[in-house]
């Protein structure tokens, strides 16, 4: 809103907002040290054990890397390893953002808050969050911070696909390029191919299914304008029928999908669609915005 009108009062009008970004601050300055500093652990009734997290609750174990921990994926499955790289990305740029607000506002302790815990996970993602050793040198998905890294995406934003659209890279960043070129081939064990599409699923859906979360971010993320192009129509081509997004959509058979309404997928392909028709609300976004993505 305030960079749509310039207004601060909903910022301004009582110490809530302050507050709020105060307290996330905090617990991700915790979070940076699960082990140590985190009173927090999961543990769900019932017998998936992919609804809690192992060690009692804890999850697996993490060594500091300045990102921040994460118990679950924005899929809702639980995190493997403990720093989900693409969500770190977002809080660093998050919180670039937040100091600008913050400076807007007359607060310059919590700019500075801000801008400190922004450099200290964009270094932990830079240091910590790409393959090494690897050939080609990508951007991992999770790592601990103790030398285990998993190589995947997953549809759900944030992701690594999506990198540039948060505003943490350039879309033709070649580390990310190559990243992209990773997800979007077999490699990928969530990457799945058909006669109707190919793109990325999740472990949170059956196999062989696809998002149109993971199209849509894929035209959203590409400079090429008949890529870009394609997807939309592909989308179109693959709703079921429907004329709504759905969660998912098996790879042979676009009327055999997941959840018949699925708002999330409805707005994104909205937003592609307001791209592409030159109506873009990139003005409003990050990537765009004069706050830049954390320093390379």
């Amino acid at each position: 809103m305030w960079r749509a009108t310039g207004s601060l009062g909903h910022l301004t009008a009582d110490d809530r907002f302050v507050r709020a970004a105060r307290r996330i601050i905090a617990l991700w300055r915790v979070e940076q040290d699960h082990e140590n500093r985190s009173p927090y652990e999961f543990r769900r009734l019932g017998d998936d054990a992919f609804d809690s997290l192992p060690r009692g609750g804890r999850g697996a174990p993490v060594a500091p890397t300045g990102m921040t921990w994460s118990g679950f994926r924005p899929s809702d499955d639980r995190c493997h390893h403990g720093y989900l790289v693409p969500s770190n990305a977002m809080a660093a740029v998050a919180l670039s953002g937040l100091a600008e607000l913050a400076t807007a506002i007359g607060d310059p302790g919590l700019a500075a808050d801000a801008t400190a815990l922004s450099a200290e996970i964009a270094t932990g993602v830079r240091t910590h969050g790409v393959t090494a050793g690897a050939d080609p040198t990508v951007y991992a998905y999770e790592v601990d911070g103790l030398g285990v890294q998993l190589l995947m995406d997953d549809a759900n934003i944030p992701s690594l696909l999506s990198l540039p659209y948060l505003g943490w890279c350039d879309p033709g960043e070649q580390l990310y390029l190559r990243t992209r070129e990773f997800v979007l081939s077999d490699a990928n064990p969530y990457y799945y191919a058909g006669s109707s599409a190919s793109g990325i699923g999740s472990p949170h859906t059956p196999p062989d299914h696809i998002w149109p979360l993971s199209l849509t971010m894929q035209a959203l993320t590409s400079d090429d304008e008949a890529e870009r192009t394609r997807l939309a129509e592909l989308l179109l081509r693959t709703d079921g029928g429907t004329g709504s997004m759905h969660e998912s959509f098996h790879v042979d058979d676009s009327a055999t999908f997941t959840r018949p309404w699925f708002g999330w997928g409805d707005a994104l392909f909205a937003e592609l669609l307001l791209d592409l028709t030159g109506r873009s609300t990139a003005a409003l976004h990050p990537r765009l915005s004069t706050t830049e993505p954390p320093s390379r």
